[in-house]
């Protein structure tokens, strides 16, 4: 159980911190309205993210064991291209102003954001699925140490990030750029469980 509890961890972070639609909506928001009204915004994923990892165990369910490895490969191979981007966005990193949008800030708007960035499926799809699937099959509490890790995670990043954007503008380039290096590292290693395991 603590195995997938920390690989919950892992995943959560660079969820949390990698530049997407999601952070950019978050910026947006919290440039505008504030952080303390933004905050509720970080809860966004646990709205998001259900529909996809209801549809990604119904698809993968109907797969045989081969094709479900042949999609655990495929995901290690996803981690290790985000693991690369990451490392580039690390290496290269410029902060870059988004301009705030005219639109009311919500939780809804924030899961509208994240349910249509195809990050989600995808990650759902080639990596998450694979290992819900295999800690559900361990023990229903391994299943939920994995979620409750991953989104511990995803979501205190998010609030983290949000708090950060709100109070700590001077700052923010460098711890941002840190977390980038730091998820990049991350996603590396669990590319290598993945294609390995």
């Amino acid at each position: 159980m603590l195995l997938y509890l920390l690989q919950g961890f892992s995943l959560g972070l660079p969820a949390a911190f990698m530049p997407g639609p999601l952070q950019a909506y978050l910026f947006s928001q919290t440039m505008k309205n504030g952080w303390r009204r933004t905050l509720p915004a970080a809860l966004a994923p646990l709205l998001s993210d259900v529909p996809v990892i209801t549809l990604t165990l119904l698809v993968t369910a109907q797969l045989p064991p081969a094709a479900l490895r042949l999609v655990q490969i495929a995901g290690g191979l996803f981690l290790f291209y985000l693991a690369w981007g990451a490392f580039q966005t690390w290496r290269t990193y410029r902060p870059q102003a988004i301009a705030p949008d005219a639109g009311r800030q919500s939780v809804w708007q924030a899961a509208l954001t994240n349910l249509l960035n195809p990050n989600p499926y995808l990650f759902w799809g080639l990596v998450g699925v694979n290992i819900l699937r295999a800690a559900w099959e361990q023990a229903p509490a391994s299943a939920l140490a994995f979620l409750g890790g991953f989104y511990a995670l995803l979501l205190g990043g998010n609030a983290l990030t949000i708090f950060l954007f709100g109070t700590a503008r001077d700052a923010l380039p460098r711890l941002n750029r840190s977390l980038i290096g730091l998820s990049a590292l991350a996603l590396a290693v669990l590319g290598v469980y993945q294609v390995v395991g």
